[in-house]
């Protein structure tokens, strides 16, 4: 289940300090202080991903050139493995707040043509850049089938609104009570909802509908709350769902804007979207 971690803390590669360089100074990994590098990787990810997906994706793999000269510099520090572990974690671990599949997927295809990458890691990386293609930025969302609670069936392609959060979710689950609970207080959300411009699409993915039953009454009934009958998500992986909860952020057409991302970035997105699209209405003046 996601806990979503505040950046500084998320840790889950430790970079030692390293040997020191005469006159007491460290040793450097990307041009920073080795004991600053990850700090380092989480900036220079957050930057990439506000720019556009193939700036971003040009700068992701500009890094992993860099972590290459690293390890052609001194293949005794091993920086190849600890580098391309962090990255890897800080893009692709479901709990990181940085995840971004769509940054994680050049950064995988260099990996695997890049001889420092361990053959035994190589099936690993082949199924993650398998995953990581569906559903990119940018293309449309694959469509399906799910059923509501009140028996009908609708289509994700048949939401008439131009802008859609695609919730995946579970019954019980806190991360997900903590998402229904930060979208209940964005107040543009509900705004956007009434005009007709947002839907939000919550659907349980698993087999244990009588549990999901005994649950739904906990979302907003402004939602559109469903259930997938044909369990298409999880056998014909449509969508890589790799951890409950994940959303998505679906755009005009269907278009994919942000895929299992943090929910504060969906809403930072949404909300640039609603101010500009205020902001564009003529103004009445009494």
């Amino acid at each position: 289940m996601k806990k979503v971690l505040p950046i500084i803390c998320f840790a889950l590669a430790v970079l030692s300090c390293g040997p020191r360089k005469a006159g007491n100074q460290p040793q450097k990994l990307l041009g920073v202080p080795e004991y600053m590098v990850e700090q380092h990787i989480s900036d220079y990810i957050g930057k990439a991903q506000v720019q556009s997906l193939a700036t971003g994706q040009r700068k992701i793999e500009k890094l992993f050139d860099e972590i290459v000269l690293e390890e052609q510099a001194d293949s005794t520090r091993h920086a190849y493995l600890r580098l391309t572990e962090l990255v890897s974690k800080y893009l692709y671990d479901p709990n990181s707040p940085l995840r971004d599949e769509d940054l994680y997927l050049p950064f995988l295809r260099k990996m695997l043509d890049c001889p420092y990458t361990s053959e035994d890691i190589r099936p690993a990386y082949e199924y993650e850049a398998k995953m990581c293609a569906l559903n990119p930025r940018e293309s449309v969302a694959a469509d399906f089938r799910f059923r509501t609670v009140a028996g009908r069936d609708m289509r994700l392609s048949g939401i008439g609104a131009d802008y859609v959060i695609l919730f995946f979710s579970n019954p019980g689950c806190e991360a997900c009570k903590e998402i229904v609970e930060t979208i209940k207080s964005a107040g543009f959300a509900d705004v956007m909802q009434e005009n007709g411009d947002l839907a939000i699409v919550n659907v349980y993915i698993d087999q244990d509908l009588k549990a999901w039953r005994d649950y739904v009454g906990f979302y907003p009934k402004s939602w559109i709350n469903g259930y997938d009958p044909d369990y298409i998500i999880r056998e014909d992986v449509l969508y890589n769902v790799r951890a409950i909860p994940s959303v998505y952020l679906l755009g005009p057409e269907k278009t994919v804007l942000l895929k299992d991302a943090d929910i504060m970035r969906v809403l930072d997105t949404l909300f640039n979207i609603f101010q500009q699209d205020y902001e564009s209405q003529p103004q009445i003046v009494g």
